[in-house]
Parts: C-alpha cells; structure tokens; sequence
C-alpha cells in the first residue's frame, strides 16, 4: 500500500536524520584516528624516536617478573624465610616484620597496607566533615547571598582542580616524606569533591520540613540540622563510601612518590627488579581493593536501599 503525502514526508525525514547520524559518525571516527595519530606521532617524538622501537619489548618487563619459585611470592608476602636468600635486599623477606608483641608480628606488607587504607580513611573522615560543613553554605535553595554561594563553590573547584598527587608533590617538599603530605593532599581534594556533590544532593532536597520550621521560628542552623540533613544524610554517607574507595587507590599511587604505604614499597620492589616482592605487593592491592569495593557497595547498600540500584534491572 502507496504511503500518503504525510508518510512519506515522515520517511523522508527519518532518511535525513539516518544519513545525518551516519555523517556525524564518520566525522567522529576521523577525528578520534587524527588525535590517536598525533598522540602516538608526539609519544615517539618525545621518547627521542624510540617509542616504536620498544613497543616489541613491553612484554620483557612481564617476563622478568616472573620468580624462580611460585612459593617465593608468598614468603615475600608473610615474611618467611627463602631457601634462596644471599644476604642481599632481594631475599630479606623476614627483615620487614612489625613485631607487636613477642614473637606475634604482622607481615611487612600487610602493615604497609594497613598504613595506606588509614591514610585513605583519615583523609574521607576529614573531607568528609568539612565538605559536610561546606555543602550548605554553596546551595541555592538554603543561601540567598549569591556572593557567598559564589565563594563557597569556588573554594571548592580550587581544592578539587589539581589531582592528589599534584597537591602531595607541593607538600612533600614542604613537610618531606610521609604519611602527613598524603594525608593533607587526599584530604583537599576529597574536601572539593564531596562538597560538590553534597550540595546537589542538598539542592535536590524536599524544602517542605524547611517550610514548616521556619513558619515556627526555627533559625537557619535549626532549619538545617532539623529539616535537611534527615534527607540527605543516607546520599551523603553514600558518596563518603565511595570516595573511601577512590582515596584507597589514590594513597597508593601517593605513596610511589613518597607518601608512605604500599605505594612505596611498590615503587621500590619494582626499581629494585625484586620480582617476588612486586608480585606479592600486586596481589595485596587488588585483594585490598576488592574487599574494600565490595564492603562498600554493601554498606551503601543498606544506607540507601536496594531500590536506588535497581534502575535497569527490568524488575
């Protein structure tokens, strides 16, 4: 059956848009390939011309971490003693024990670990609290002084503009090494961040319990603490979980640069080709990361309920 005058204007239309989307789609692909050109053309440029030459030997460095025995990497892990050790830094598993009492100790790794996870869980304590602080002031439908708001909000991007290690770079030099820089670096950031995203929550808030404390008389602190926080505390606590997530892979990659935690001693087994040790190390993080990522999501879980992780299931 002929379709009308209208139906074919509908298709002519639809062919227009089809072959627009097409257009639009080639023209992204070819920009996406001149950009991945001009990145590797400057990588190799920038390497002295050697990019491409090394390219065949990524996997060299693989190779290399391979131990001569599989049980070396969980002698390095906890501490015990190598039927391999020469007196040199690569065997000297047991030298890294943290003894607590006696003969009782914790594997040198695990400690480093432990370090690392509390320097990522002060720093979302502390940026946690003052983003809590913070959010208020920045949002449009508690404050009516834009210039405050401004400041406030501004304040915010400055702390959360440069990445942790930027901001861990400038106090290290400061302070030197140690675990106070990563602390005080994670902090700044995460302060930024959870500010931004509390007081959209906040901005989002039903302003009806705020109504009716203010026709009582109730002042601003009270309106606050009484009628907004009750809402947004679960979504507050949602988003502290998830940025402990994130501060946990950010310490880490601090302390390569001098932070303290595992980071450290990371970036020393692998500077130093102790292969037992980088791999043990490897397998500490992702088993600390994973945990910490499943504790979390189930925490928030409870905080929120499961009916805010069910969009799209189909239920």
């Amino acid at each position: 059956m002929p379709l009308s005058e209208a139906g074919l204007a509908v298709e002519q239309h639809w062919r227009e848009l089809a072959s627009r989307r097409r257009l639009y789609t080639a023209g992204s692909l070819f920009f996406l390939f001149i950009a991945l050109s001009g990145s590797l053309w400057f990588a190799n440029d920038s390497n002295a011309g050697k990019f491409f030459d090394r390219l065949p030997h990524v996997f060299d460095f693989v190779d290399q971490l391979i131990p001569r025995d599989g049980l070396e990497v969980w002698r390095a892990m906890f501490d015990l003693p190598s039927p391999y050790a020469d007196g040199s830094l690569k065997f000297d598993y047991p030298e890294g024990r943290m003894y607590l009492f006696g003969s009782f100790y914790l594997p040198e790794y695990v400690y480093k670990m432990l370090e690392t996870i509390n320097i990522a869980l002060v720093s979302t304590l502390i940026g946690f609290a003052f983003g809590f602080l913070l959010c208020f002031l920045a949002a449009s439908n508690l404050v009516t002084q834009r210039w405050l708001r401004f400041f406030v909000r501004r304040f915010l991007e400055i702390l959360r503009a440069f990445p942790e290690i930027v901001i861990a770079g400038f106090f290290l030099a400061i302070l030197s090494m140690g675990a106070i820089p990563a602390i005080i670096a994670v902090s700044l950031h995460t302060i930024g961040a959870l500010g931004k995203l509390f007081f959209e929550v906040v901005e989002n808030a039903d302003m009806k319990a705020d109504e009716g404390l203010r026709a009582v008389g109730g002042n601003w602190p009270e309106r606050v603490w009484f009628g907004i926080v009750p809402q947004v505390m679960p979504n507050f606590l949602s988003y502290g979980l998830l940025r402990l997530e994130i501060n946990v892979r950010a310490s880490t990659i601090i302390g390569a640069v001098g932070g303290g935690g595992i980071g450290e001693a990371l970036r020393l087994s692998i500077s130093r080709n102790h292969e037992a040790k980088t791999i043990a190390i490897i397998i500490l993080l992702f088993c600390t990361i994973v945990a910490v990522d499943q504790f979390s999501a189930w925490l928030r879980k409870r905080l929120v309920g499961e009916q805010a992780f069910a969009f799209g299931r189909g239920d």
